[in-house]
Formats: structure tokens, C-alpha cells, sequence
């Protein structure tokens, strides 16, 4: 069964416009985990334009699924982890100044990097997931670097989709495959949504995870959070 991890960065985005409580990112949190989301991801950056901190060690204290964090290892990012201990920490390449997640790790050209941070973070207890392109070769040097999981960057999968859904997959479909090989779980995010998550689905029956915030979010606009979780799970099936 591949697992639905529901990114609420939108949520907080949403919150922060006005600078209030509402919506509730506590309480979205807590919803989306009893209308069937199997865990909670944040992205909290740097300059807080979404997730901030506080949002990170209040969610700790409330989520009962999986809580996942993504973000680059800088030294706050390090200090969030060791002290919070979530049950995965996903590793991402973006500088502080990125709008959002558009690439994975070189693996080998950062090898060195990675180990030494990888080490430190799995004192807290974390599984540990690299953000990878559908490249063997970094996908070989996830393995390297001792992580347990990728989760493959999908964003040019759902950019040529429409267009040849069998061409765009090809490669992720490959990369999925080396990372079984070697022992890697796989799991996928990035520009995910109901029109492209089925076909992903079954072209890598064996995804660990999905991650998927934007889409989820807007589609709840129309549909509601509830049945939208429910829809994008029936995906997954």
C-alpha cells in the first residue's frame, strides 16, 4: 500500500496572509490524519513564509501518523530534527531563496556532505529520504550515502505527462526500479494531482509514499479536504 502524506505548507501560507489563526494549521493537521491521510509533511524554510517554527514543535506534540520533514541541513534545519525526532526527515537541495523544491541531490558530487549530515540526523531516530532526480547514478549514490529512502522529484514527470505519459515516466519508472535493486524504499512528490498520481501508481506498484501539498489543497477548494483526501487515496488503490 502506497501511503498518502498530506504537505500543509498551503495550509500555513494561507493562515499567514492574514496574520491570524485562521485556517487553523493545528487543526488542519489534525483533520487531514482522521479523514485518512497516513501522515503530515512540512517544509518549514528559513524566512518562515509558510510552516514557521513554532508550527514545527506544535505539530510534533499532536501528530499520530507520520510526520515528515523536508528542508535543506543547515544548522537550524539540524537543531529542528534533533530535538523534534519526526519519523522522517527528507532531505532537499534548495537555497533559501528558491519559491519551491525544483530539483533533486547531486549524490555524488555532495557525497561527502550528505554522509557526515546523514550521520548526524539518525541520532534522532529519523528514516532518512533523499530528494533525488530519476538519474541510476544518483539514485546509486543515495545508496552510498547510506539513506534509506529516495523520494524521486516528479516534477518533469507531471510537466510532460499530458503531452506522453508513457515518455514521462520512463526514466522514473527505471530509477524506481535500480532503487529496489539496492535495497532503497521510493517515494515520489512534487507537482502530484489526480490527473497524473493513478498512472504513476501503476507504472511503480511498489512506492513506499507520496507526498502531495499544492494540488491537494486546491482541489480540497472544490471538493473539501475530507473527500479530497479520500479521492487522491482511491489513486493509490
Amino acid at each position: 500500500m502506497t501511503k498518502l502524506s498530506v504537505n500543509i505548507n498551503k495550509i500555513a501560507t494561507l493562515r499567514n496572509a492574514r496574520g491570524l489563526s485562521n485556517p487553523n494549521v493545528i487543526q488542519m493537521a489534525q483533520d487531514c490524519e482522521r479523514f485518512g491521510a497516513d501522515g503530515i509533511t512540512i517544509h518549514p524554510r528559513p524566512d518562515e513564509r509558510h510552516i514557521t517554527t513554532q508550527d514545527a514543535y506544535d505539530l510534533s506534540r499532536i501528530i499520530t501518523t507520520e510526520y515528515n520533514i523536508e528542508g535543506y541541513p543547515d544548522a537550524r534545519f539540524i537543531k529542528l530534527i534533533q530535538d523534534l525526532k519526526p519519523d522522517q526527515v527528507t532531505l532537499v537541495p534548495d537555497p533559501p531563496d528558491v519559491l519551491t523544491s525544483n530539483k533533486g541531490w547531486d549524490t555524488i558530487k555532495n557525497k561527502d556532505f550528505l554522509i557526515e549530515i546523514i550521520q548526524e540526523l539518525r541520532l534522532s531516530g529519523a528514516r532518512i529520504s533523499i530528494f533525488c532526480n530519476p538519474d541510476i547514478l544518483m539514485v546509486e549514490g543515495a545508496a552510498q550515502i547510506t539513506a534509506e529512502r529516495i523520494e524521486l522529484y516528479t516534477g518533469k514527470y507531471a510537466n510532460d505527462f499530458t503531452q506522453n505519459p508513457k515518455k514521462a515516466l520512463g526514466s522514473f519508472i527505471t530509477a524506481a526500479g535500480v532503487a529496489k535493486k539496492i535495497g532503497l524504499d521510493v517515494n515520489a512528490g512534487h507537482d502530484l494531482n489526480l490527473q497524473n498520481l493513478k498512472y504513476l501508481k501503476k507504472g511503480i506498484p511498489f512506492l513506499a509514499e507520496v507526498s502531495i501539498g499544492h494540488a491537494l489543497i486546491c482541489d480540497s477548494l472544490y471538493y473539501g479536504i475530507e473527500n479530497t483526501i479520500q479521492m487522491y487515496k482511491r489513486q493509490l488503490q
